[in-house]
């Protein structure tokens, strides 16, 4: 099986002394983990017998943790209750811990404050294209999307399938202790259909056949388990009033379409245009965490007028899945030069070249913005 080698590097947890390493599931945190430190102690909380023995005495902990020495302990947010003799050990013994889950509500609503800043928090997404390098394909990125196991599977629909049922449905439902698990699984295809929309909790609610209150509840419980995240207007314009409603996104392309029961994305529609722009917000995304911790944000005016994403405050980037940029294309990024001044415009899309407008947007190919961003072009 092919195995890309990732751009997140956990070495200086070394130095740094203890880590929490976050990411949905399948993203390969424990295949990161065994690369990183293959002679590190491994405590697999997906495994029933070391689930239980630590469960019923997390005292256990002190017996197996070594001082100097870095021990592992996978999927943490099972038992919560372990930070307490995680802390106790950092502190009198020295020990040094790699922790890593693919949810942080049962430590949130634990009351637990993740070790008080004792832990570097990492966290891990689906691969990048340059993770991916020359085996890229977009239109395979488009329908599968990029979790590491599906893009190397030989039956991707299977394995996204199985993710589906197995996981969202599943474990998510049993963490979150939801108490409607009908509701909460046509949620699951109702956020994947607003996936990269505005959420307008009192419009989409009747949509959602539930209270603003409880899918306010179910979006903060995907963004907890890390299936979604947040992405908040941009504010700092000069003149044009702004939107207020924020836009989540599902984590991967190829879950959300399994989510939205659809078998693919044909060109030319909207859906997946809507995939392209997710695949660029993932994109963004990986580069923030893993680079330049820069905040990701969107402009939408009162009129309708709108930019996809804001990257800081430097870049404005627009993603349209067209093989030939039109001025409609290019109406919002015309229209945010009046309210800040950017180091670059950008319009990703399909056309095949590079060029640049006669007012200095530059538009791009998928992967030429890709490689410009990490090679620091702009």
């Amino acid at each position: 099986m092919i195995k890309y080698s990732r751009i997140i590097t956990l070495h200086d947890t070394w130095r740094a002394g203890s880590a929490f390493l976050f990411g949905p599931r399948q993203v390969g945190k424990s295949t990161l983990l065994r690369d990183s430190f293959p002679d590190c102690r491994v405590i697999n909380l997906l495994k029933s017998e070391e689930y239980l023995s630590l469960a019923n005495d997390p005292t256990r902990l002190r017996g197996i943790a070594q001082s100097g020495k870095i021990t592992v302990i996978d999927e943490i947010q099972r038992i919560p209750e372990l930070l307490n003799e995680v802390h106790y050990l950092i502190e009198e013994r020295g020990a040094r811990f790699l922790m890593t889950g693919s949810s942080a509500r049962k430590l949130r609503r634990g009351g637990v404050n993740l070790l008080g800043g004792r832990a570097r928090t990492y966290n891990l997404l689906p691969l990048s294209l340059m993770e991916i390098g020359d085996d890229f394909i977009l239109e395979k990125a488009l329908q599968i999307g990029m979790l590491p196991p599906a893009w190397t599977s030989a039956d991707p629909p299977a394995l996204l399938n199985s993710y589906v049922t197995d996981y969202l449905e599943q474990e998510i439902i049993s963490e979150a202790a939801v108490r409607n698990v009908s509701a909460f699984r046509r949620f699951l295809s109702f956020a994947a259909l607003v996936s990269g929309k505005q959420l307008n909790y009192t419009k989409l609610s009747a949509d959602a056949q539930v209270k603003p209150t409880t899918l306010r509840e179910h979006v903060e419980i995907l963004i907890d388990s890390l299936v979604a995240s947040r992405v908040e207007p941009w504010r700092q314009g000069r003149k044009r009033k702004v939107v207020a409603h924020e836009k989540i996104y599902l984590f991967d392309i190829g879950v959300t379409r399994v989510l939205q029961e659809r078998s693919s994305y044909a060109p030319n529609t909207t859906e997946y245009g809507e995939a392209f722009e997710s695949l660029v917000y993932h994109e963004l995304r990986c580069y923030s965490e893993y680079v330049s911790k820069e905040r990701i944000s969107f402009w939408r005016t009162a009129t309708n007028i709108e930019v996809d994403f804001i990257l800081g405050d430097r870049l404005a980037i627009e993603a349209k899945a067209s093989r030939s940029a039109s001025d409609s294309d290019l109406r919002g990024l015309r229209a945010i030069a009046s309210e800040a001044t950017f180091k670059a415009r950008i319009l990703v899309c399909q056309e095949p070249h590079q060029r640049t407008t006669d007012d200095g947007i530059l538009i791009l190919p998928f992967v030429d913005f890709v490689r410009g961003l990490w090679n620091g072009r702009w």
